[in-house]
């Protein structure tokens, strides 16, 4: 299921607004375009599109899967979005496709929680892909912690977000609810201040150690390229290049 971030139209809508610096996809822009030269892209869990319209406004022909139809609501009406295929769903339900890349950028890899539906994922990009063709996908390093940083005092802001002829202000923050490892479960919070509604969000993601992540990739029949540290977050995050033989 679907983080209610991205589910529920009214977050969906502004998402973009809350996070408006995206520095850590011109790293993917990077590797599918001077990297690899990818012709076609496959984007899971695509979002609001942001990362698929920089590979179409490059001349890349994009598929953006997407399991909330909320936010590929937002993806389809932005400029450009035309020139992508969106797709509602996720890696295991996609039609025949033969691309270069398939990528799973930001917190996609981690969200996918369930052994066995990351095992679907792994098996649904590699039937995506063509031969020689790579996954690219990145992940936080466990023994970084990074969830004992996700507090309120940490992450409170209030966004300002144009609203028809009015602006919008937006209080969010972010606090962990559970740790259980691998698995950390944590909420966002958004108080409009229009109307006072306030709505949350849970999320849980998983944190996979490299080796099982190698052993994960190997067991659904990817050769491992590389494994890189994720340039705006070095010594935090890994980037891993897996490529369908």
């Amino acid at each position: 299921m679907s983080d209610e971030c991205f589910g529920v139209p009214r977050l969906a809508a502004i998402q973009d607004r809350l996070d408006p610096v995206r520095d850590d996809l011109d790293v993917y822009v990077r590797i599918a375009v001077e990297e690899f030269g990818a012709r076609e892209v496959l984007d899971i869990g695509c979002g609001t599109g942001v990362f698929a319209l920089l590979l179409a406004d490059r001349g890349v022909g994009v598929v953006g899967v997407e399991p909330a139809r909320a936010s590929l609501d937002v993806a389809r009406g932005k400029p450009g979005g035309g020139r992508v295929r969106w797709i509602h769903g996720d890696a295991t339900t996609l039609p025949p496709l033969r691309v270069d890349l398939a990528t799973m950028t930001a917190n996609v890899a981690q969200a996918i929680t369930d052994p066995r539906d990351w095992a679907a994922t792994l098996r649904g990009a590699h039937a995506a892909l063509r031969p020689g063709g790579r996954l690219v996908f990145e992940t936080r390093d466990p023994a970084r912690r990074a969830w004992e940083e996700w507090t309120r005092e940490a992450s409170y802001r209030v966004t300002r977000i144009p609203r028809g002829g009015a602006v919008e202000s937006v209080e969010s923050w972010v606090e962990v609810l559970d740790v259980s490892e691998p698995l950390v479960t944590f909420r966002w919070t958004y108080v409009f201040a229009s109307d006072g509604r306030t709505l949350t969000s849970d999320s849980t993601l998983r944190f996979r150690e490299r080796q099982q992540i190698e052993t994960d990739l190997a067991a659904r029949g990817y050769a491992l390229e590389d494994v890189r540290e994720a340039p705006d977050r070095p010594g935090r995050e890994l980037v891993f290049v897996a490529r369908r033989p």
